[in-house]
């Protein structure tokens, strides 16, 4: 039996949307986007049934996410072809996306029955302690690269907490970020009126980060967009995690073995078409292995297959749409007129574009440069690998710290104990050694520094502090006696 229906949206007030599938341009489904009055409805809902829900035994809010993360994998095949074609997703990639799923749902309901709070020491003769209440209704704004990840990672430890929550999908993925969670959890016998997916633009996101009964949001997208989330919750005093872009830098030292680095190289640049905020932006490579790191990577790339995913063995699929090609390409060409050379790629078709390597990435880069090589000192967003040549650890140093970003690093070498030394030398929130930049477990703490994030972590037990406060509560035997 098919889980997914879209058409259950047909009682929000946005108006006619459609699924589409970036490969061919085909409807796959129409749909109803959410309204800001919409907002309101699902908040009121949220709040009235979160109430009962934190009370619940936290062995029953256990039970629906363990039951949700095995429905996941139950109906992973149907879930699984529409990240795939909504998406623009590989097969890998949207069996990666189910199976991480059901694996944060099954985290997320360990999460319920973990200690609430601590005793605490206290100089007057009462019992002091703390605890841990839900915050109440939780607003989740996710993006449309890794859809169904990025929204499951804050909904399901926050049902499994005691909250509700309101999700707002991004309207080109709405069906695998919203609609299939929605499905799962309710078949999972999550009650009515805690999970409320309003598919809707920026308006819709605004009122829900305005709206007085969401107490915490939690945002995944561009930097951009996350500085006027986090603007806006700031006035309205809401706790904000901002989960947002970067510019990855993947340090190759001297002693490294390019056999072996580059498909850890190609991956780190190229999967999902580039489309993932952990990407490797800048490839730094020691001087020495210069020449040949970028031939080798530029070869990689021709060597990839790039069309569709639902109907073609590949291993990139098209980027999302329009906007994001023209962004791209506009980047890769920018960066060509400032002296870059593209080694490979730099073309594409409909919305297919080919893996593409610069050399000489750092041309004309820098804070006085007129020419400045836009895709070495942006987030590209795109299937793009920018290669430039270090000579010396300091220099790598410099280079690598070069950025406001500060999500995940890369280093590729024989002498583990050199990468931690310079790891501590350049502030990011993620650490790879010997691996690429794109990595996410459940069980990790996940979050970056400055413009990749507010230093916010998901994960774990990270969740804890993420989705509920701290509660000091103190108690005597009688009333105290004061002075007065």
């Amino acid at each position: 039996m098919a889980l997914l229906d879209p058409t259950n949206w047909r009682s929000l007030r946005g108006g006619a949307a459609e699924a589409v599938e970036p490969a061919t341009g085909e409807v796959l489904a129409g749909f109803t986007l959410a309204a800001t009055a919409d907002v309101e409805r699902a908040t009121v809902a949220a709040a009235g049934a979160q109430r009962a829900w934190a009370r619940a035994p936290y062995a029953e809010r256990a039970a629906v996410l363990r039951r949700a993360g095995d429905l996941i994998r139950e109906h992973e095949p149907e879930i699984g072809e529409w990240i795939i074609r909504e998406g623009g997703s590989i097969r890998g990639k949207a069996d990666f996306e189910t199976r991480t799923a059901a694996e944060e749902c099954y985290e997320a309901a360990a999460l319920a029955h973990r200690p609430l709070g601590q005793v605490l020491p206290s100089a007057a003769p009462r019992l002091s302690y703390t605890t841990r209440v839900p915050a109440g209704v939780v607003g989740v704004i996710s993006p449309f690269n890794a859809p169904l990840v990025l929204a499951v990672r804050s909904v399901a430890p926050a049902l499994a907490l005691g909250n509700a929550v309101v999700l707002k999908p991004d309207p080109r993925t709405a069906v695998c970020g919203g609609h299939a969670l929605a499905a799962v959890l309710a078949e999972a016998g999550l009650p009515e009126g805690l999970l409320h997916v309003l598919p809707g633009g920026a308006d819709v996101g605004r009122a829900l980060v305005e709206d007085p009964r969401v107490r915490v949001v939690s945002f995944t997208g561009s930097t951009a967009a996350g500085r006027g989330v986090g603007e806006l919750a700031a006035r309205h005093l809401k706790r904000t995690h901002l989960e947002l872009g970067g510019n990855s830098a993947f340090l190759v030292l001297e002693d490294a073995d390019l056999d072996a680095a580059m498909s850890t190289a190609a991956w780190a640049s190229f999967f999902h078409q580039g489309q993932v905020c952990m990407t490797a932006g800048r490839h730094l490579v020691h001087a020495s292995l210069y020449d040949e790191y970028v031939e080798r990577l530029a070869a990689k790339a021709d060597s990839l297959a790039v069309g569709d995913p639902y109907r073609e063995q590949v291993h990139l699929g098209p980027v999302i749409d329009r906007g994001q090609l023209e962004r791209i390409d506009a980047l890769v060409r920018s960066s060509a007129a400032a002296g870059v050379r593209i080694a490979a790629g730099g073309r594409h078709r409909d919305l297919f574009y080919r893996p593409t390597v610069l050399a000489d990435a750092g041309a004309g880069y820098g804070a006085d440069s007129v020419g400045e090589s836009a895709a070495y000192g942006q987030e590209v967003f795109g299937p793009v690998a920018p290669v430039r040549a270090f000579h010396t650890l300091d220099e790598a140093v410099a280079l690598a710290g070069d950025s406001d970003y500060g999500l995940a690093l890369g280093i590729v070498t024989r002498d583990t104990a050199r990468a931690l030394d310079l790891a501590d030398r350049i502030p990011t929130g993620l650490l790879h050694i010997n691996d690429q930049t794109v990595n996410d477990e459940p069980i990790a703490p996940f979050g970056g520094l400055a413009d990749s994030g507010t230093g916010s972590r998901f994960g774990g037990d990270a969740n804890l502090d993420a989705f509920t406060e701290t509660r000091w509560t103190t108690v005597r035997a009688t009333p105290a006696a004061y002075p007065f």
